[in-house]
């Protein structure tokens, strides 16, 4: 499957990460934003775009979207598979690269966990937020909450080591509601609305599921596995992911939930 972008991980993320886990979430968190039409939007850490895309489609007619990232190779897949009236700009989501107050809703769709400085983070996209404007942040869940990738994490550790497990792990770091009620506090948002919020994931089979973390996924967070252990991990995939997912015709399903945050810039009159 991933022979035909070897060297292009953000391409296996676009095309199966994004289908598998990402596509049910941006509807959802851009509806949480309350994005209508004519509205300016900024999508922070877009990835690929499937965030932005969904963001242009409540922001039609006479919206104006951007998606923001700092990996240039995750930019180029999303230029090349979005509508073309769609911006990207590439920047640090700790020192957004736009004015106070230019949009109207600013959203980030499970890129919180990698930021640096977190509180930092949220900081800006309140900044950059018009008085009145609203923000909405995704974070995946626990590995608590989601068992699948807990049994992949510890297949993985057992075989590969803590170093790579660790990056596995990176994604659910937050995925606490009382965590990240937390950070919106410490940046001045006490008030904000989160939630834990039930999806699923959807992957062909469990070796496509195990292989687009192990090979690419990896790669991308500069982990690069040795081909005998990625051979291991994955002959030994099935029997340790089986209990966690459901298996039919259509391929494998899990629980795979998000926490969900709110947040409104205060309006100018309060």
């Amino acid at each position: 499957m991933f022979r035909n972008h070897p060297l292009d991980p953000a391409a296996a993320y676009q095309e199966v990460l994004v289908p598998a886990l990402m596509e049910e979430w941006a509807p959802r968190v851009a509806a949480a934003a309350g994005i209508g039409p004519g509205d300016r939007v900024l999508d922070v850490a877009c990835g690929t775009g499937v965030l932005t895309r969904a963001a242009a489609a409540r922001a039609a007619p006479g919206g104006d979207v951007t998606g923001l990232d700092l990996d240039t190779g995750m930019l180029a897949v999303a230029a090349r598979v979005s509508p073309p009236e769609l911006r990207w700009q590439q920047g640090s989501a700790t020192a957004l690269p736009f004015a106070d107050g230019s949009f109207d809703a600013v959203v980030s769709q499970f890129g919180l966990m990698f930021f640096p400085e977190p509180v930092v983070a949220l900081r800006e996209m309140m900044r950059v937020l018009r008085p009145g404007g609203r923000l909405a942040v995704a974070v995946w869940a626990s590995l608590a909450d989601t068992p699948a990738y807990a049994a992949e994490v510890a297949l993985v550790d057992r075989i590969a080591g803590a170093d790579a497990a660790a990056v596995l792990r990176m994604p659910f770091v937050l995925g606490e509601v009382e965590r990240l009620r937390a950070l919106f506090s410490a940046a001045g948002m006490p008030d904000a609305r989160i939630a834990l919020q039930q999806g699923r994931g959807r992957f062909p089979n469990i070796r496509t599921m195990v292989e687009v973390e192990v090979r690419d996924w990896l790669a991308l967070m500069g982990v690069v596995l040795p081909e005998e252990v990625i051979e291991r991990i994955l002959g030994e995939a099935h029997d340790a992911l089986r209990p966690h997912v459901v298996e039919g015709s259509s391929g494998v399903t899990f629980k795979s939930a998000a926490v969900v945050a709110t947040a409104a810039r205060a309006s100018a009159a309060a």
